[in-house]
């Protein structure tokens, strides 16, 4: 089997270096960028990068530019790494469409386990897994959904989001469970990425987006008239 190539972009080699050996001991192929204009053009040269690992703080082009060129083209899942515990940030991050967000000093098994379980989401589904909500289809091993036949471009979370949803039809929902379910247990984070969320992939189901209802006060229902 073709070993997954996870690209590492930070401007400190020591850092750089530390990920790349814990990643590479679970054999996973690394490339590394050390500023975010490489990180580009390797990214867009590779075209078979499976997880993108990508610092915040960068000279040429910081990581939120990074990720900004990154999500026009492509939903390869992006994790962020950053110095700073902001609020804000944080949800900057979400808004542009990061997948996970840890803050330094981190870990190293940690960050090795969030990928492999980004990646097993991503790779792990039977291929006969197809979900339907109304008009609403989830091709789990695809990782494709389709309304009234079109394809609808979600980004790796926004996916995950849909899904939970659908397997979970007519069940109140709070903000701690999706957020327990969708983002693991240990994500430390603020309930309010969960509004980010369904804020945008209501927007892009359109008029199915009101499948998704809110349950004020308590989080939300995903129910098909």
């Amino acid at each position: 089997m073709e070993r997954l190539k996870i690209l590492v972009v930070d401007d400190e080699s020591r850092m750089r270096k530390l990920v790349r050996d814990f990643l590479v001991k679970k054999d996973f192929d690394v490339l590394e960028a050390e500023d975010g204009a490489q990180a580009i053009d390797i990214f867009f040269g590779q075209k078979d990068i499976a997880l993108v690992i990508l610092d915040v703080m960068m000279p040429k082009m910081d990581g939120w530019q990074v990720c900004r060129e990154i999500r026009a083209y492509s939903t390869v899942p992006i994790i962020m790494l950053t110095a700073k515990s902001d609020e804000r940030d944080e949800l900057l991050g979400f808004e542009l469409g990061v997948d996970e967000y840890i803050s330094k000093p981190f870990s190293p098994k940690i960050l090795v386990a969030r990928v492999e379980a980004i990646l097993r989401r991503t790779s792990g589904f039977s291929a006969d897994d197809v979900l339907r909500a109304g008009a609403i289809e989830i091709n789990k091993a695809a990782h494709e959904v389709t309304i009234d036949g079109k394809n609808v471009e979600l980004s790796f979370k926004e996916f995950e989001l849909l899904t939970y949803f659908v397997e979970n039809q007519g069940i109140a929902l709070s903000r701690e469970k999706i957020l327990n379910s969708v983002w693991n247990y240990d994500y430390f984070g603020d309930a309010r990425t969960i509004d980010t969320h369904v804020k945008k992939l209501r927007s892009k189901l359109g008029d199915k987006g009101d499948y998704i209802r809110t349950i004020w006060g308590m989080g939300y229902k995903f129910e098909v008239e």
